[in-house]
């Protein structure tokens, strides 16, 4: 069976598994994304094995399925940004950075002291931290949407500290790269800060004032879809431009670009055209690739424990870090601890930052693993927990009059 076959074939059971196990989790009660999510560990390497099993032999297969859900998770940040005002998100300022804050600084140091205490050297101690601190809400994003909550307070807050978090963890993880390599100083991080700044300043402002005279443009062509494409590239192009030159993840660059086509007038048309491409091919991949990264066997007995408090501590951090943040901003305790479960999920952002520290040979394979099983618990407890925490609560019964 050649490449492609084999490539339209596991792709063709991905996405069936994952929207039955979403279908199945919707009837229990559940977030679809948690039945989408399971599908991945049924399929991935600690039971079926998917991508590997004997019928499968391509060498690049696994790496196309990776790449095609690193684009899935873009539209959905896409989907995200599309649902939120510019103005609601910088009115949402203060409780962002508070929350974004301390989202990054409680795990980092937990993490870090936890990695120590397990005897691990500083450089991987600090890692391990940073790791820790990265934050991914696309989970929390769709969780949000299908309960339909992504414009109240707290979920604007949540993506705008989200976005606050994915630019500190950058600086850090930069800054902590440039001196395990020897290299690098004040000057690094004021260069990385700057460009950081510019990069979102320049895409706002050139956004603001060229995508609106741009989709009335080619609205008016006569191709097919003119304006689903044009925001589909853009959105491809602000992706890459965030983080091959702003240095940021590519998801910010993509959320980016939803708040940027939300302002248009053809909204409605650019969101049913994403929401299909999305909904119906891109995502599901995302959301089982998590599980197809996820194998346990590579956890040896020695690191049982760690990797079981490190999912612990984990979930406290974020839920107690971001929330206390959020609390400092404005928010009530109910709003606080949705938000800070909303920030929970480390997601592909968790994935990436782990691969940095491979690459630099900061970490091995060991913990890598304990990451990738970290990254899958917090993304699978995120739509239950943020379900429970946006129950509506029963309102009590009037007292009936006294019958005379």
């Amino acid at each position: 069976m050649s490449d492609f076959l084999q490539l339209i074939l596991v792709l063709a059971i991905i996405i069936s598994a994952s929207k039955l196990a979403g279908l199945v989790s919707s009837r229990l009660g559940q977030p679809a994304v948690l039945g989408e999510l399971l599908a991945g560990v049924l399929l991935g390497p600690s039971l079926l094995n998917l991508l590997h099993l004997p019928i499968f032999t391509s060498t690049h297969l696994e790496e196309t399925v990776l790449e095609l859900a690193e684009l899935g998770v873009i539209m959905l940040m896409f989907i995200a940004g599309l649902e939120i005002e510019v103005d609601e998100l910088l009115r949402a300022g203060k409780i962002a950075t508070f929350a974004g804050t301390l989202g990054v600084v409680t795990p980092l140091l937990l993490g870090a002291g936890l990695a120590l205490g397990f005897g691990y050297g500083w450089e991987t101690a600090i890692f391990i931290g940073i790791l820790m601190a990265a934050t991914s809400v696309s989970i929390s994003a769709q969780t949000l949407i299908e309960l339909n909550k992504l414009r109240t307070r707290v979920g604007v807050a949540l993506l705008g500290a989200a976005v606050f978090d994915d630019v500190l963890v950058i600086l850090v993880l930069s800054l902590f790269i440039a001196f395990a390599a020897g290299v690098g100083g004040v000057g690094d991080i004021i260069f990385t800060i700057v460009r950081i700044g510019l990069f979102i300043a320049v895409a706002l402002f050139v956004g603001l004032r060229f995508i609106p005279w741009l989709t009335s443009r080619v609205a008016r062509w006569p191709i097919s879809q003119p304006v689903l494409t044009t925001a589909i590239v853009s959105t491809l192009l602000l992706a890459w431009s965030a983080e091959y030159i702003g240095t940021v993840a590519a998801i910010t660059g993509a959320f980016l670009s939803g708040i940027l086509f939300g302002r248009t007038t053809q909204h409605e048309e650019v969101s049913r055209g994403v929401q299909g491409i999305a909904y119906g091919f891109l995502v599901p991949i995302f959301f089982v690739s998590i599980g197809l990264r996820t194998n346990a066997g590579l956890l040896a007995s020695g690191v049982l424990l760690f990797t079981v408090l490190i999912c612990i501590a984990a979930v406290i951090s974020k839920v107690v870090g971001c929330g206390i943040g959020a609390r400092a901003g404005g928010l009530s305790n109910r709003e606080s601890l949705q938000l800070g479960i909303g920030m929970m999920s480390r997601g592909e952002v968790g994935l990436i930052v782990a691969t940095v520290g491979i690459s630099a040979g900061v970490i091995g394979e060991e913990i890598f693993a304990v990451t990738v099983v970290m990254v899958l618990v917090t993304t699978l407890l995120t739509p239950i927990l943020l379900r429970l925490a946006f129950r509506e609560r029963p309102r009590p019964v009037a007292e009936q009059p006294a019958k005379t």
